[in-house]
């Protein structure tokens, strides 16, 4: 699937690949802030054509000077400006005039101030993209990029050693946070391809950053450092082909708690939105999310250095029992699997070592030390028994012993001659010099059993997301269905919802006693009784609800006693009666909706009803469009689907027609495109298999209020 947004990469890549660069409001030293790019761009050996823009001087670090960018005479890749924000306008207009093609803006005074920076912004970017310019920032430490020697900054992080260059490529949205990575980065030994930060991102989104590193040819992996979002469509495309190149994406978001959300607007202007369904956009395209700065550098390390494991299986060799019983718990938390190995090559592990314990994880004991060979006999048979996609050996402090590195090495590159799709780990202590070792033979390596375990379930999972996601652009360009601003009858929704292709209840609206008690002989069996009217959400909390009415005197004298009630506990409230339903026995009461999320459009959501999703809030997630393959995935993915699945004797509920019941649901939130607020079917009832179907047993639509509806 290629992916419809037009990123620009040709101006993109003027950005971070220029031939030429002008430093607008460069400086003879090296500490400020106009003239450390300047230095470092001459120090470590920019290879392009460079220029030094300062109407005050006749030249800089040993560079001639130009008053303005238009006396430049030849055409410029990259402005980096360095100059207050009553300035930033003049040389907008003068690069416009030069035509130069991108720019990076360290200036501050922008949209992170408030309204009126906002608004001086907004006109910052309407020019920008007039004149044809590619703009990061502003408000932002600007880009390097250690293999092409290109260093767009004023971070002081460069003077304390640089990163090497590298495979890995890293955008962040905050500079703070940038410079601290990239620290982490040179510290841990990582190589980058580009360092990014976007700041304000008045034009260059972290989105555009992404997209441009997954068309990148000396870029494999790809972190992100997220504190918000305003355009969810570019972010999934971005993604989206990350994913179709095969890149893993390690995605570090903050703003997970409504104070978090907050801190993280303030910051950077950006809107937060809702972070379960953050989490959601992450899953549909295969997104690594880190929790903790540790886990973000160790699986964009781990991604670099080792291949992407095909499958979940795992197979786990160790020297210490204890430890292997650890390693197998870690692992079924998550959702690895330890798949024992067949009886034969038990019987083989017993024959060379009697007491060992060889199922998976497989103990060859201490004997090891009186027989390295038991090392690579174990781990080979292993592999040709079960041909793991992921393998790990667990040898204690090992790796400190000379003669014992001697045989791990050893192992490692015969594993990996043998075995090349399939990711090796080793846990032990050992040195940074002999760590280097491993990874140099695509060996990830570990002090910690559980954090080797939490890598290569996070990997594994990459083998679960689909290879292409639909992106918003597959929604109709016009919706089909206009619906009214404000809730919808249930008896509207209901019927709305019918039309769709949603299986809903066998129901009638009753306007007198009369109709209510024939309702009972029309629809065929035990009735239920919902007050109706649009205006009135939840109908118990105003006793407007009557269960299992089996007669015609029940439900006439129900009709009455609901009507009244709800008349008093809503006098204001507009009446249509009620709404005769036939009650639906047995099977597992459902929820499901869409609600419109302010960045990334309509989100299908899907859980089981009454207290699972009030108390344990088991529900999944998806922003639309949606496959079908993706509905039954949400109903899979829940921590209560054994549920559904038939737990305790009970028997499974119809899986197909809940997936089927979704689709339509999505594919109505879709045809009514921004007029939908929200909809809701509460509950929506599964039903067992051998009876098929589910059915909506209540629903609620509601229609956007045109006046609040969010651009996208």
């Amino acid at each position: 699937m290629q992916p419809s947004m037009d990123f620009d990469f040709a101006g993109l890549d003027a950005l971070f690949s220029p031939r030429s660069i002008a430093v607008v409001g460069a400086t003879d030293s090296p500490q400020r802030i106009g003239g450390i790019p300047l230095d470092y761009l001459l120090r470590f050996g920019y290879a392009g054509r460079l220029h030094a823009v300062n109407p005050r001087a006749d030249t800089v670090q040993g560079l001639s000077a130009h008053a303005r960018l238009t006396d430049i005479p030849e055409p410029v890749d990259l402005a980096i400006v360095a100059v207050p924000q009553a300035h930033v306008t003049a040389v907008l207009e003068d690069a416009a005039a030069a035509r130069v093609r991108s720019m990076v803006l360290f200036s501050s005074g922008f949209a992170e101030t408030g309204a009126e920076g906002a608004e001086a912004q907004q006109a910052l970017q309407e020019r920008a993209r007039a004149a044809g310019i590619r703009l990061i920032g502003p408000n932002c430490l600007g880009f390097m990029r250690p293999g092409h020697q290109t260093y767009a900054t004023f971070s002081p992080a460069p003077n304390a050693g640089r990163v090497k260059p590298g495979r890995i490529g890293l955008v962040s949205q905050s500079g703070a946070f940038g410079a601290y990575a990239y620290s982490m980065a040179r510290e841990r030994g990582l190589g980058l391809s580009l360092w990014a930060t976007t700041g304000n991102e008045a034009d260059v989104q972290l989105a555009d950053g992404l997209a441009w590193l997954a068309r990148d040819p000396e870029t494999d992996v790809i972190m992100a450092y997220m504190e918000g979002c305003r355009d969810g469509e570019r972010l999934r495309a971005a993604l989206a082909l990350a994913r179709e190149r095969g890149k893993p994406v390690i995605m570090f978001k903050v703003g997970t708690s409504e104070l978090g959300a907050a801190a993280a607007a303030s910051h950077t202007a950006s809107l937060a939105g809702n972070d379960a369904v953050y989490d959601a956009v992450f899953r549909q395209y295969g997104v690594l999310r880190a929790h903790t700065i540790s886990d973000f550098f160790a699986l964009a390390a781990s991604a670099s250095i080792a291949p992407i494991p095909r499958n979940r299986s795992l197979g786990l060799l160790t020297v210490s029992g204890g430890v292997g019983a650890m390693m197998a718990d870690d692992a079924s938390a998550a959702g690895l699997d330890v798949q024992p190995l067949s009886e034969a090559a038990q019987r083989q592990l017993l024959e060379w070592v009697p007491f060992a314990a060889p199922r998976n994880p497989v103990d060859i004991t201490g004997q090891v030390t009186n027989d390295v060979t038991l090392l690579e006999r174990s781990a080979e048979l292993m592999m040709h028994d079960r041909n793991f996609a992921s393998w790990l050996g667990f040898f204690a402090a090992g790796g400190l012993s000379d003669a014992f590195w001697a045989v791990l090495r050893c192992l490692v590159e015969k594993l990996r001659a043998a075995h090349p799709d399939t990711l090796l780990a080793i846990c032990t202590l050992c040195s940074d010099a002999r760590r280097a070792e491993m990874e140099a033979l695509g060996c990830l390596v570990f002090s910690d059993p559980s954090a080797a375990i939490r890598c290569i379930g996070a990997l594994a999972s990459l083998a679960d997301a689909p290879r292409a996601a639909p992106l918003p652009s597959a929604c109709p360009a016009q919706p089909a269905l206009q619906l009214p601003a404000g809730s919808l009858s249930e008896a509207r929704s209901m019927e709305l919802l019918a039309k769709a292709g949603m299986p809903v209840v066998p129901h009638q609206l009753v306007r007198t006693q009369q109709q209510a008690a024939q309702a009972v002989q029309a629809l065929g069996g035990t009735i239920a009784l919902k007050v109706a009217s649009a205006d009135i959400a939840h109908k118990s909390e105003v006793g407007g609800v009557a269960l299992n009415l089996r007669t015609a005197m029940d439900a006439g004298a129900a009709f009455e006693r609901i009507l009244a009630s709800a008349r008093q506990a809503r006098p204001e409230a507009q009446l249509d009666g009620a709404l005769a339903a036939r009650m639906v026995h047995g099977g597992v009461e459902c929820i499901a909706g869409v609600h419109r999320d302010p960045v990334f459009g309509p989100v299908l959501m899907f859980g089981l009803g009454g207290i699972h999703v009030e108390i344990l809030r088991d529900v999944s997630l998806r922003a639309l469009p949606i496959t079908r393959d993706d509905a039954l995935a949400m109903v899979q993915e829940l921590r209560t689907f054994p549920i559904l699945a038939g737990a305790r004797g009970k028997p499974p509920a119809d899986l197909q027609a809940l997936a089927d019941a979704l689709v339509a649901l999505a594919d109505f939130a879709q045809r009514c495109g921004d007029t939908l607020s929200s909809a809701e079917i509460n509950p929506l009832i599964a039903l067992p298999r051998e009876q098929g179907g589910c059915v909506a047993v209540d629903a609620l639509v509601i229609g956007a209020d045109r006046c609040t509806v969010p651009a996208r």
